[in-house]
């Protein structure tokens, strides 16, 4: 009702004034003047009950009144048989310093209370400004250890020097060697790498600062900005530690020229803090997403995010591990081995879904103990994404084993860069360049076509499941000849395309018929182990030349 700052003060003088008008009132000189005569008959008919004298009045109580009479009128011997108080000043004086004191003691308590209201004015304009972000940035303590994380032991070796900076980074100091000032976890959805940045903050026993990379996307300029530099601050206030910011492609994505000042100043911090630390600072930043190809170059040179872990799906063994992580902790009478070998393409997260749902359809169907039946029933309900987890049958299986085998063996056979082919992923990482040599960009579309090639050869048809690579490999074709100058001449020829795409096809298949026998022991080897590196492929590949 009075919010006004003006409204509340006049109102809070007004009483202050009103309570010293009572109190003036009340303490005032109320007494009534008499003449000497009245004063002597007072006293001699033993009326007078106490006698007050001051500077200027002499006043007398009695049983029916309050009466003063000048000083200079009377005698002391007249109030011999009375007894007599000298008061120290006059009373207006006590009455106005009394006033004064309880206007004093107001003063000091509506300041007290302005001050109040200023503070919580204060509080609540600076909670409805937008542009205003008091949360502190707190770390938490990891609980999540390597134990907890199944599959993911390639990446574990990867991190081991991680965590031994993080515990004593004095010794890379003193050595004269630093590590990585930023990790990136690259890898699809539901393969736990929050879980890996959170194991790695829990071996090394440091704070784990986490964001999502989201929560730097603002509405208004600067804000973002803010959030990434409380987040270092807090982090080497606490050094060492981890700073985890997941969906780093939220706010690291290229930047195209398109107007977004927020997003591209929120980019420019995180890479001028970055470029802020110091080799010993024991501050670590490990970033995670699946779209690597949208982020901004600058994120990716050396002296920032300069080490890349790529974080794959869990083959056979590391799925069969996951499996009985989770299962031990329900009754059930599954062979995790069998469970396993149905589950491919499946994720971390994935896996534990599949778990999760199989256990409730067995505790609504009042059974004792979780069945492979169950898992079956509740296949069909476990999303991957927006698409649901595929599970392959059998036969499935062996055409994506002869599909990956013959990419893999195209692959390392034209020298195409790859760490190693996975059954459960079809696609392979291309080397970080651009190939633009027209030879290099032939071999990488044989290396598309190669896994069609075999089914073929091997089963009279391919999956559809070859829709992605053989897309490519058109895109790859079409700007050969279209954009690269690369067909029969320099400016494109309507029958060119068609031609390279037919000279390059018959090429692949002379390479697959030449080289049966290598891929029939990279097959026995990915149906096995559902993995295979290109050390592996060479080995194979060179046995047999």
């Amino acid at each position: 009702m009075f919010n006004s700052k003006k409204t509340r003060f006049t109102l809070y003088f007004s009483a202050f004034v009103v309570i010293g008008l009572i109190l003036f009132a009340t303490l005032r000189d109320s007494s009534t003047l008499i003449p000497l005569e009245k004063a002597k008959s007072l006293l001699s008919a033993k009326e007078v009950t106490n006698v007050i004298a001051s500077k200027e009045y002499v006043y007398l109580r009695t049983k029916d009144g309050f009466y003063r009479i000048a000083h200079s009128q009377v005698k002391p011997s007249m109030f011999d048989d009375v007894k007599v108080e000298v008061q120290s000043g006059p009373q207006v004086v006590t009455t106005l310093l009394m006033i004064i004191l309880v206007m004093g003691f107001g003063s000091l308590a509506f300041r007290w209370y302005q001050k109040r209201e200023d503070a919580t004015t204060a509080t609540q304009v600076a909670s409805s400004n937008p542009l205003s972000d008091s949360t502190p940035v707190a770390p938490v303590k990891s609980n999540v250890s390597f134990n907890d994380v199944g599959g993911i032991n390639d990446v574990k070796v990867e991190l081991e020097e991680i965590i031994e900076f993080l515990r004593n980074p004095a010794r890379f100091k003193n050595f004269g060697a630093y590590l990585p000032r930023g990790v990136l976890l690259v890898g699809p959805p539901g393969v736990g790498k929050t879980m890996i940045a959170k194991a790695v903050a829990h071996e090394a026993d440091v704070p784990f600062f986490y964001q999502s990379g989201a929560s730097f996307v603002q509405i208004y300029v600067g804000m973002g900005a803010k959030r990434v530099h409380d987040l270092f601050q807090a982090a080497k206030n606490s050094a060492p530690a981890i700073i985890f910011i997941d969906e780093i492609d939220a706010v690291g994505k290229k930047r195209d020229g398109a107007s977004n000042a927020e997003r591209e100043a929120t980019l420019n911090q995180l890479l001028t803090e970055m470029d802020g630390f110091e080799e010993s600072s024991g501050i670590i930043v490990v970033a995670a997403t699946n779209k690597i190809d949208v982020l901004d170059s600058a994120l990716l040179r050396p002296g920032r995010f300069d080490r890349r872990i790529f974080v794959e799906l869990p083959t056979l063994k590391e799925r069969a591990s996951i499996l009985s992580k989770y299962l031990s902790k329900i009754p059930h009478e599954v062979d995790e081995a069998q469970l396993a070998k149905i589950t491919v393409g499946f994720s971390g997260a994935a896996l534990t879904a599949l778990v999760n749902e199989a256990a409730l359809l067995s505790l609504r169907q009042k059974d004792m103990s979780v069945t492979m039946t169950h898992f079956l029933a509740v296949k069909d309900k476990v999303l991957f994404g927006k698409k649901s987890t595929p599970i392959l049958s059998e036969e499935q299986r062996l055409y994506r084993v002869t599909y990956q085998a013959a990419k893999a063996l195209s692959a390392t056979y034209y020298g195409i860069e790859f760490d190693k082919v996975l059954l459960a992923s079809e696609s392979i990482k291309p080397t970080l360049g651009e190939p633009l040599l027209q030879h290099e960009i032939e071999s990488r579309v044989k290396m598309l076509l190669s896994g069609i090639v075999a089914s073929k050869l091997r089963f009279k048809e391919h999956a559809s499941s070859a829709e992605k690579d053989l897309d490519q490999a058109k895109e790859l074709v079409e700007a050969m000849v279209v954009r690269f100058g690369m067909g029969s001449s320099l400016l494109q020829n309507d029958t060119d395309i068609k031609v390279l795409h037919e000279a390059l096809y018959q090429q692949t298949q002379e390479l697959i018929h030449q080289m049966q026998a290598p891929l029939a022991e990279i097959e026995a080897m990915l149906q096995e182990r559902e993995v295979i590196s290109k050390e592996k492929v060479s080995a194979i590949i060179a046995k047999f030349s």
